[in-house]
């Protein structure tokens, strides 16, 4: 059995304001496929935060999945490794309505989810998925929950934490999580100071030390 080393809800705390863009500058190693994106248009798809309930599938079989959301709770999202096979949806509005129902953040898909339009409309349900088929699965063997699993070049373990906005997914596990947070903290400071001078006209070249 994997063992889980999870992150103190302290420091969860403190990454819960820091955006995407800024924990991927600081490791890019965090940085999820950008090509697994967002369901819903820019603007429009719910912010993701929450810790990882992980599934690995052989699709068409998604029983991993069902046993996963089995496991889930509030706030949690669901990581499934389908391998970034598009030929048939491991998720859609049936299991997505589930999830919406019990306060899960969210799903993370390295396949396909369907049912689109209706996952889309789940208001706090943040959808990411790197195909869309209406095809569903077949099959519910599989056991693979709760063990690491690769997402979108990204090994993602039980209980780390997942962030996203509309630019894309972040992966922190403990060690990431404990290491970065001054760092994060500090260029958002940075961030905001930057803004102030240009807010005041200040010479490009003098605030950028050009």
């Amino acid at each position: 059995m994997t063992e889980i080393v999870d992150i103190p809800q302290a420091l969860v705390d403190r990454w819960r304001r820091i955006p995407v863009p800024v924990i991927v500058d600081l490791a890019a190693e965090c940085q999820i496929d950008i090509a697994i994106r967002p369901l819903c248009p820019a603007g429009q798809q719910p912010a993701l935060f929450g810790r990882a309930v992980t599934a690995r599938c052989a699709p068409p079989d998604f029983g991993a999945v069902l046993r996963a959301i089995g496991l889930m709770q509030k706030g949690d999202v669901l990581l499934i490794d389908a391998a970034g096979i598009a030929e048939w949806a491991m998720v859609g509005d049936v299991l997505g309505g589930h999830l919406h129902r019990i306060g899960a953040a969210g799903i993370v898909c390295d396949g396909a989810v369907r049912d689109t339009g209706a996952l889309a409309g789940m208001s706090g349900l943040s959808v990411y998925s790197r195909h869309i088929n209406p095809r569903g699965p077949v099959g519910i063997a599989g056991t693979e929950v709760n063990r690491p699993v690769t997402i979108g070049g990204c090994v993602v373990n039980p209980r780390d934490l997942i962030i996203g906005d509309d630019d894309g997914l972040a992966v922190l596990n403990a060690t990431h999580a404990a290491a970065l947070i001054d760092k994060a903290e500090a260029k958002l400071v940075l961030e905001a100071e930057w803004t102030r001078r240009l807010g005041a006209d200040e010479p490009i070249g003098q605030i950028f030390g050009l």
